[in-house]
């Protein structure tokens, strides 16, 4: 029997992991011919308009997809999220590497930007609120971001990585996550450093399409095996180290299609419970006819990504630049912005001094 691969050794490390070998066989390949055509409504659009095979992401997930609701904070939890978010105000230089010597650097605006309120909650939550732990694995974040250069990788730099299609985005769950597909059959360069940068490359641009509401993304990965080379141990376990300690709580869903050692287990996991068939790939068992063309999807996907992570800048510049500043206001949903209400109280105050 074989044995699990070090990639999926990571997805069953991290987040909730639904074993999927049943759906549509598990001998269908990646790519399945176009035999029929895909139901893709005018709330369903891609960013081309291309149906039958699509070929670029969704706009937007499901309308009636419904986000988890977020526990309301004990008084304690709530102490501690008021301790951490002084903290972080309170940086004004990082250590711009890990080693020794730490040179230093000013904090920037980019990286006040990063520490929204619900960034700070995640590492609380991450940490068992432990105060102490999650103020240093913030910190510790924001200076491995620094040191491994993530704000740097263009879609120039990681271009050649992604041009067989191993990582697509595409699509939406029925929680809202955004749906990252990996494809290790299609794997085309040697083990290198860089193949890990385009997995956090594929994360932080999937993270930015992520609507109202939504935390966390969905991982599907198809296990078939193919020419490529599988992920080796070490690199297995550095992709699990990035994602536990940098990127906590954020696969909310890890779904693995096509796993030869699970054959003779029983799953009768339907995916399209999961994913909406609109939304998932036919190879998974959905309705979408996807075909990747480079140059077509990647343009696409990363002209949408920037569009929406500009539009969260803009909304955070409008909202004072402020540290804990809600996601939920920044990618456009009801709430408003932390500062709005820090603001009226301000008004009241210098109008009762005038009084």
């Amino acid at each position: 029997m074989a044995e699990p691969t070090a990639l999926h050794q990571t997805l069953e490390s991290n987040g909730t992991i639904d074993h999927d070998s049943s759906i549509n066989g598990s001998t269908l390949p990646l790519k399945t011919a176009i035999t029929s055509t895909s139901t893709h409504t005018p709330e369903n659009p891609t960013c081309d308009g291309s149906t039958n095979p699509i070929l670029t992401p969704f706009l937007f997930p499901p309308s009636n997809y419904k986000p988890p609701i977020p526990p309301t904070l004990t008084p304690d939890q709530q102490t501690k999220y008021t301790t951490l978010l002084t903290t972080a105000k309170s940086w004004t230089v990082l250590p711009t590497t890990s080693k020794s010597p730490t040179p230093t650097a000013p904090i920037t605006d980019t990286e006040r930007f990063w520490l929204t309120r619900e960034c700070l909650l995640r590492y609380l939550r991450a940490t068992k609120w432990n105060l102490a732990q999650a103020t240093t694995r913030v910190q510790g974040t924001l200076v491995w971001r620094r040191e491994y250069g993530v704000e740097g990788f263009t879609p120039e730099y990681i271009s050649h990585e992604n041009e067989t299609g191993k990582q697509v985005q595409l699509g939406f769950d029925i929680n809202g996550r955004p749906c990252l597909y990996l494809n290790p059959a299609k794997q085309n360069t040697e083990r290198s450093e860089k193949q890990i940068q385009h997995l956090v490359f594929m994360m932080e641009r999937t993270i930015d399409l992520m609507p109202p509401g939504v935390e966390n993304l969905a991982m599907l990965c198809n296990m078939k095996q193919g020419a490529g080379k599988q992920p080796s141990p070490g690199q297995g376990r550095q992709v699990l180290g990035i994602l536990q300690t940098h990127y906590p709580e954020r696969l909310g869903r890890a779904l693995v299609h096509n796993v030869p050692w699970v054959e003779k287990m029983k799953f009768d996991e339907d995916l399209r419970k999961l994913v909406p068939p609109g939304q998932l790939l036919k190879s998974y068992g959905g309705d979408v006819e996807f075909e990747y063309r480079h140059e077509a999807y990647w343009k696409a996907f990363n002209e949408l990504a920037e569009k929406r992570h500009k539009e969260r800048w803009e909304r955070w510049v409008q909202g004072g630049k402020n540290v804990g500043e809600s996601e939920n206001y920044l990618r456009g949903g009801v709430e408003v912005s932390v500062g709005a209400g820090a603001e009226a109280i301000k008004e009241t105050a210098d109008a009762n001094a005038k009084a």
